[in-house]
């Protein structure tokens, strides 16, 4: 019986990366799903600047929050407005990978 008092300690310290990786991956996907809605509200702030005759551009950067600018582009085609954002991430090729795209048109009456 004295052989096993260990036990539980050495299968909690085996199965802590597991659960670190499971909650980081649940974290980065939750981001990127935040990512999308912010996408989406920057690309009809630019649409809605684009009908009203305001730089579309500038107006889609400024929906977006100081933390995601970074990550942010921004392109005007006619009458569409397409934001895609990167999501922030540890690692980069994983940010890249989640990027997200919106677009949204813009029909003056």
């Amino acid at each position: 019986m004295g052989r096993e008092q260990g036990q539980s300690t050495v299968e909690l310290v085996a199965a802590l990366p597991a659960l670190l990786l499971a909650g980081l991956l649940a974290l980065q996907l939750l981001v990127a799903g935040y990512s999308l809605t912010l996408a989406d509200g920057a690309a009809e702030a630019g649409a809605l600047a684009l009908v009203s005759g305001r730089p579309a551009v500038a107006a889609a950067r400024d929906a977006v929050p100081g933390w995601a600018e970074d990550g942010v582009s921004v392109s005007v085609e006619g009458g569409r407005v397409t934001v895609r954002l990167r999501p922030p991430s540890p690692i980069p090729a994983l940010a890249r990978a989640l990027a997200v795209t919106s677009s949204a048109q813009a029909r003056p009456r």
